[in-house]
């Protein structure tokens, strides 16, 4: 074991690892007013962007799922790593060589795993990469130049070439300090009877990274037909790896997405480089696996993709059936864009990267612009295998098409393709076609039992309950404008059980009047220890905007507390005179007295407190 991270590197990767930066990395960031930046949450899925980031304390917050944290937090949620992995991947990206509290700085192979492995891939592109001048790659070299890449365009993409031996990449990378098993483990080699032997020989490969530009795997492609193995052949699921969240280029393409608002989905690596070399730079792949809804969630990140037609993602495919079928799976994650999607399908059935050969660039770009919307291709794609010049064949195709414009969400978008379905059918009768895909329509509506109820934050909408968690937001961001008045509120002020513990968890700190200026130490402190269903609230309080105009946060903070305090006496009143109710003057006079004079007390108190808010 390496032993614990010292607490002052830990503090020192924080403060050299600018939150807004690391998470600017992985989604889209605007900004939302008050020193706050605001972006689509990458843990969860959402419409409206709901995830806000604070850069002056620190710290993320998203109002949709409810989780929050600082940049570490982040980094493990999003890389499903350890603490210590994550401290020691910020770690690496700011330059800091972190000391161990047992036995001093630790060496390079007791470093998390996940930084090995990145290390080893890192090793393993250089290799590849260098061995593609070699003599024995003349192959692949003849593989890239048939295709229309020059050497310029292997460097810049990273294309290597994996030696037709068995240990190549294995002996290089274990004298440089790794072992058999972290190859095993990151995929690069498989266990053989001697020791470890490359997974990928005799293959041109192309290093596949993650959205920061680490490399996790590759994509390697057989050259010689008669050897046996697939045509493709990728790396395995690891600890890196998922290929069901891999987009390969993403990393090349992330700023033109973000950009353009464009995501462009081609089917190969050499797609991908013809369509950046053609003037399409918003172009990805999948690697390997069908295109799904962890891709939808990565795209839709860089998107920004909360207006429903912010952005658009562009598939194509080969022309023929099976590149068909292709669009048609897409069609049944399309919904889960709020962006609008397209098809683009070269006529001739030529991918981006033949037509490049053939066409030139200029047809790529064409390819693109071209593009129809899916919904189109997909009735237009079913309605095609019937023979429309009968009334039969025309029916028929209506019963099979009606299915995919009654799953069109919007029903005014589901009104119009309907209309055009009538019209490329040939019937001429709108009022006939819309009845016949309202009832496909009803049949599909699920049942009450189907319908699953999503999970939500609890709504502070409530008078009372939104001005507790104003006057607790103040005392997490701006103790200072609360004063010693907060501390003596007392646990009656909040009703809502989160509420009242963060209330208590202040207190115990040695309250507002302890705080100081705030900032990031008093937030620090206050999550130093505290549960996981309070961390949330805590952070999330760190994070939200203050509603009041920074001219005026004092006026504000006191015209809180007044608020807060008429809401507390009031509710008290009302208990009071509850309990008047149910006491018999005759039979409990003393009692009565008491609760009396308590009431005429906490009458005159509510008076001042309105008076004090009028002038607040």
């Amino acid at each position: 074991m390496a032993g614990r991270i010292s607490d002052e590197d830990i503090a020192l990767v924080r403060e050299r690892s600018p939150i807004a930066d690391i998470v600017g990395e992985h989604i889209q960031l605007r900004n939302a007013g008050g020193g706050n930046l605001k972006g689509l949450c990458p843990f969860h899925e959402e419409k409206s962007p709901s995830f806000n980031v604070t850069p002056t304390r620190g710290y993320w917050y998203c109002f949709g799922c409810a989780e929050g944290g600082d940049v570490i937090t982040f980094v493990r949620r999003l890389e499903h790593l350890s603490f210590g992995e994550a401290v020691e991947r910020l770690a690496g990206r700011a330059g800091i060589q972190l000391r161990y509290e047992q036995g001093g700085y630790v060496p390079g192979r007791e470093q998390g795993e996940r930084t090995r492995l990145i290390e080893a891939h890192r090793a393993a592109a250089e290799f590849y990469a260098s061995k593609l001048s070699a003599p024995d790659a003349a192959i692949g070299r003849r593989f890239l130049s048939e295709r229309g890449f020059e050497r310029v365009d292997a460097e810049r993409f990273g294309v290597g070439y994996a030696p037709a031996e068995w240990e190549a990449l294995s002996r290089h990378l274990m004298a440089r300090g790794f072992t058999s098993a972290e190859l095993i483990k990151g995929g690069l080699a498989k266990e053989g009877r001697r020791g470890p032997i490359d997974r990928f020989r005799g293959r041109l490969v192309w290093p596949i990274r993650d959205i920061t530009g680490d490399v996790i795997g590759f994509g390697a492609r057989k050259l010689n037909d008669a050897e046996d193995g697939p045509k493709y052949l990728n790396t395995p699921e690891s600890p890196l790896y998922k290929k069901s969240e891999v987009l390969y280029g993403v990393d090349l393409a992330k700023r033109e997405i973000s950009k353009r608002s464009q995501a462009v989905i081609v089917e190969g690596y050499t797609d991908v480089m013809a369509c950046h070399l053609s003037g399409v730079p918003t172009a990805v792949a999948t690697c390997g696996t069908a295109f799904g809804e962890e891709h939808i969630k990565v795209l839709r990140r860089l998107l920004l993709d909360h207006t429903g037609s912010q952005g658009e993602v562009v598939f194509t495919f080969d022309g023929d059936s099976a590149g068909q079928k292709a669009a048609l799976r897409a069609f049944a994650d399309e919904q889960k864009f709020a962006t609008q999607t397209f098809v683009a399908v070269q006529a001739d059935g030529l991918d981006p990267c033949d037509l490049r050969i053939r066409q030139g660039e200029a047809a790529v770009r064409d390819l693109i612009a071209g593009r129809e919307p899916l919904f189109a291709f997909a009735i237009r794609s079913v309605i095609s295998r019937y023979d429309a010049s009968t009334n039969e064949g025309r029916l028929a195709g209506l019963d099979a098409a009606a299915p995919i414009v009654a799953r069109i969400k919007d029903q005014g978008l589901r009104k119009l393709y309907a209309v055009s379905l009538d019209r490329w059918l040939g019937f001429n009768d709108e009022s006939f076609v819309l009845d016949r895909i309202m009832e496909v329509s009803l049949r599909a509506q699920p049942g009450p039992r189907q319908k699953a109820r999503p999970r939500k934050v609890a709504d502070l909408t409530d008078p009372t309950l939104r001005t507790e968690a104003e006057v607790l937001k103040l005392a997490v961001q701006r103790p200072a404008l609360l004063g010693p008045e907060f501390d003596v509120m007392g646990k009656e002020a909040f009703t809502l059980p989160e509420h009242l513990a963060l209330y208590k968890l202040i207190a115990d700190a040695g309250g507002t009047a302890a705080a100081g200026a705030g900032g990031r130490e008093w937030v620090d402190r206050l999550l130093n220890g505290v549960s996981d269903s309070l961390r949330g609230l805590l952070t999330r309080f760190a994070v939200e905007e203050i509603r009041a105009d920074l001219t005026s946060e004092e006026r504000y903070a006191a015209g809180l507390l007044v608020a807060l305090e008429l809401i507390t006496v009031t509710r008290v009143l009302d208990q009071l005179k509850s309990r008047m109710e149910r006491t018999n003057p005759v039979e409990e006079p003393e009692e009565y007295k008491r609760l009396y004079a308590e009431l005429v007390a906490l009458e005159q108190q509510r008076r001042v407190l309105r008076e004090r808010a009028a002038a607040s």
